[in-house]
């Protein structure tokens, strides 16, 4: 294995392991980091209907195979694949998915922010 290699490979490992250190404590005070409640989240995704693509646990008929299942959601790394799996970005992905991932599927549902931070709590409970 050349060095470049080696130093990329070692590079990745320290960053998985430096979030991986962190990632519990940061995911637990999730729900109210994004300044919403995961009640409310729980009760706006039926309403919206976002279960018609998703599977997400707790939530009455949800169990869309369009999207991604949000199972364990609070334990993921990325959203969409893109960005860092925090409360800020799934704010942002939740109130306009183009803004993350231009060519998505998922719709921009006109949701306000703090109806976004209320889901966010909730997908965050999803552990």
């Amino acid at each position: 294995m050349n060095a470049g290699r080696l130093a990329f490979l070692l590079a990745v490992a320290l960053a998985f392991l430096s979030g991986g250190c962190h990632g519990a404590d940061r995911v637990a005070g999730y729900p109210t980091a994004t300044g919403g409640d995961a009640g409310r989240g729980k009760l706006l995704i039926g309403s919206y209907n976002c279960g018609a693509c998703h599977m997400i646990p707790g939530v009455k008929n949800a169990n869309g195979l369009v999207g991604p299942p949000l199972i364990l959601f609070g334990r993921r790394t990325f959203i969409a694949g893109e960005v860092p799996n925090n409360p800020e970005n799934l704010v942002q992905w939740i109130r306009s998915p183009q803004s993350i991932e231009a060519n998505t599927a998922m719709p921009a549902l006109g949701l306000s922010d703090q109806d976004a931070r209320d889901v966010a709590a909730y997908l965050y409970t999803l552990r």
